[in-house]
């Protein structure tokens, strides 16, 4: 993790972190002016609060109350070495806390990461730098020593080389890439989470058996992303970017809607308007794209290679980021190896999609068949041995794709995981089932995933698969663990060269009559593809494109970042197209418009029914206000302090609308309760003379939007490396 440090008055300082600023001072005796705590104080609160931290996971994987556990620490220093210290910790248990628990309380503080860094002894490296935004290589792994050439299967580069080029091409754009954590719970199962340093919201995940194959996967997963836009979908370009020459890429296309909204002539082809436009509902309107919304430009559309015959097809960007996600996107060290893993990637998500929603009984893979690869099978008898029973299953279907899939029971929990891996390669198929499996986990994360059922409509239910897509931790069905299996076992192999393997995978989607679509974008650098197949490697419903389109946020941005600008005429125009487009009142506005807010802000929590709560107070409409905060309390996941704000307003609107009932009789009591600045806000509210309480102005601008500006500034460079590519000089 990166920290800046910014330095203040006299001996103050100030360090910033994603969202967070922690600031110090010293204590008035060593010339301070004792504001805050000094940078020690921060770091010996730091173990205790590491230590608390695991109790509680503990403890709430067991549903063992933490109301009556009190842990304390002291530092004993040495009086003669200062920097020799003993940390006691020391933990107060109520007395019908089971022995067993006792005992496993404790290993959980001595789990304690602050202590663990402590008890190693980190390695401090102090230099000079030119630029503190520069050197991409800087925060991760150490070079390897002398002239390692590591070679896996599927890859063309030594995962040296591969290394190197990538942090390279992200030293090119000007990012700065840090390791967040690294896991390894079980042998040969490694993963990692990046980001960038600057944007934190622009990070991935790596997976892989060793450290640096997952620290390869990781970065490539970075350089597809950053290519094909992933890392900004759905997000708000700014004005800047929504007026330049291009928004998306130098050879976008717009397109403009017929006189009646019709969709335009030029984009798609039959195959794909027969698959997206069926009812012949969809409209030009709804193909805006979300992060410029330039209505008045039309569709910005991009181009895709027509595999069948080499023809250019047109796709707005619109329906590729509501529809697909992140599927069918790769980087590779050249295209033959970024076509395979981005195949791969499509069938294994297709293929697990109908395993599930068709409740499909898979065959297991046979003991001696995983005895060939010993490193894959040493970490499955780790989970075992960590009492979490794994099934290791063919996912081929009778041997017509390269799936497998590792599935994981809790019996702590009764959950289920099943993770689903695929490659040409029998063998790298499994070691990423498994990989994936425990990718950014802990045993405690695998307390969260959810019991297997039997009812087929939770397991068919759309959002299903988008869990299952997102985290793997959609429900699978009980039918699934069925010992009488659907297909039988199949030992497969689809194995050749990276340019017969891509030949072989493409062959397969041709045979199911399935259109492909490429994109390549080699501009940074990195050969990587996008691959979309219509109407097979969708993640959202079609229907999306219509009852749940991003661009809803158009109807809504500017009138909401504008809000304290705008008459009550306005106000009311935008709470009533809210309550009329029956919008989820739990949707947060964040998600609405594409705007990213600080979380720890009041904007950061809030959602449409707060939003709408806020507005209806500030018009004086007592009545709705009452309805809508009786709804917030009913479903409050916000925080305890906006509770209680809401909680008061309840009491004070029910008293206001009472003609028999007056403020001033139940004034002293409601501040007692809920404290004299919450009833100054909350009353302040009710009468009209605060208008939205908690929310700082915004425009459209986005000024002091600090989150969504370093977003922002991530996307201006690489839409300037696009553009210096192109030829095209920037405004």
């Amino acid at each position: 993790m990166e920290i800046k440090v910014n330095f203040l008055e006299n001996l103050r300082l100030e360090a910033k972190f994603d969202d967070f600023t922690v600031t110090t001072d010293q204590p008035i005796r060593y010339k301070g002016d004792g504001s805050a705590p000094s940078p020690f104080d921060y770091f010996l609160a730091s173990s205790a609060l590491c230590a608390a931290y695991f109790v509680r996971v503990y403890c709430k994987a067991r549903d063992i109350p933490t109301e009556n556990i009190r842990l304390s620490q002291n530092n004993i220093v040495d009086p003669e070495n200062r920097y020799n210290q003993i940390f006691r910790i020391e933990v107060e248990l109520p007395e019908d806390i089971s022995e067993k628990d006792r005992q496993g309380i404790l290993r959980s503080i001595d789990r304690c990461t602050v202590k663990k860094v402590v008890q190693t002894g980190p390695e401090f490296q102090i230099e000079v730098v030119e630029n503190l935004d520069e050197d991409a290589q800087a925060l991760l792994m150490a070079p390897p020593e002398g002239e390692a050439s590591t070679y896996i299967v599927g890859k063309d580069l030594p995962l040296e080389q591969t290394i190197a080029n990538m942090t390279g091409i992200l030293e090119d754009l000007g990012m700065k890439i840090e390791i967040a954590s690294w896991r390894n719970i079980v042998p040969h199962v490694w993963s990692l989470h990046i980001r960038d340093a600057a944007s934190p919201m622009c990070f991935t995940n790596g997976k892989g058996a060793t450290k640096e194959s997952a620290l390869c996967s990781a970065l490539g997963e970075f350089i597809e992303r950053l290519n094909c836009n992933f890392f900004y979908n759905d997000q708000f370009f700014g004005e800047e970017i929504a007026n330049s020459e291009f928004v998306h890429y130098p050879n976008e296309q717009w397109f403009k809607p017929g006189p009646d909204d019709e969709l335009p002539e030029g984009i798609l082809d039959d195959h794909c308007l027969a698959i997206y436009n069926p009812e012949g509902e969809l409209c030009g309107s709804h193909l805006i794209d979300t992060n410029s919304g330039r209505r008045d430009r039309g569709i910005c559309s991009l181009p895709f290679v027509r595999q069948s015959d080499g023809e250019v097809v047109y796709f707005p960007s619109n329906l590729i980021e509501n529809l697909y996600l992140s599927n069918g996107m790769s980087a590779g060290n050249t295209l033959d190896e970024a076509q395979v893993q981005c195949l791969s990637e499509i069938f294994e998500r297709a293929v697990k999609k109908q395993i599930i929603e068709e409740e499909v009984a898979l065959p297991d893979v046979p003991r001696e068949v995983l005895e060939k690869y010993p490193d894959i099978l040493e970490g499955i008898e780790a989970l075992e041995a960590q009492g979490f029973p794994t099934l290791v299953k063919d996912a081929s279907l009778g041997g017509q794709f390269p799936v497998m899939c590792v599935t994981l029971m809790n019996p702590r929990t009764g959950g289920v995981f099943a993770s689903f891996g695929a490659h040409p390669s029998f063998e790298v198929a499994l070691e990423r089932s498994l990989t994936e499996l425990l990718q950014g986990r802990s045993f405690e994360g695998l307390n969260d995933v959810p019991a297997p059922t039997f009812n087929s409509l939770a397991v068919t239910e759309p959002n299903n698969f988008v869990e299952h897509f997102i985290d793997s931790t959609g429900v699978v069905s009980w039918r699934f663990f069925s010992a009488r299996s659907n297909y039988d076992f199949c030992e497969w192999d689809f194995s050749g060269t990276n340019a017969e393997e891509a030949d072989g995978l493409f062959s397969i989607l041709a045979d199911m009559g399935k259109e492909v679509y490429v994109a390549v974008y080699e501009e940074l650098g990195a050969p990587v593809c996008r691959i979309l197949v219509p109407g097979y490697s969708e993640v959202y419903p079609v229907e999306d494109l219509i009852m749940d389109n991003t661009n809803m946020a158009l109807n809504y941005r500017e009138d909401i970042l504008n809000l304290h600008r705008l008459s009550d005429e306005q106000l009311a125009d935008l709470v009533e197209r809210l309550e009329a487009s029956q919008l989820d009142n739990y949707m947060t506005i964040i998600t609405l418009i594409g705007v990213e807010f600080d979380e720890n802000t009041v904007w950061g929590q809030l959602t449409i029914l707060e939003l709408k709560i806020l507005i209806c107070l500030a018009l004086q409409w007592h009545e709705e206000a009452l309805e809508f905060v009786d709804m917030f309390l009913q479903f409050n996941d916000n925080t305890v302090e906006r509770g209680l704000f809401y909680q008061a307003v309840q009491a004070v609107l029910e008293v206001t609308l009472d003609d028999e009932m007056t403020l001033d009789d139940y004034l002293t009591n409601f501040r007692r309760m809920f404290g004299d600045e919450t009833m100054n806000a909350v009353v302040g509210s009710v009468s009209g003379e605060v208008r939205f309480h908690g929310l700082t102005p915004t425009n459209t601008q986005l000024e002091g939007l600090d989150k969504h500006l370093r977003l922002i500034d991530s996307y201006k460079k690489l839409h300037a490396a696009r553009a210096a590519k192109a030829g095209i000089t920037s405004k």
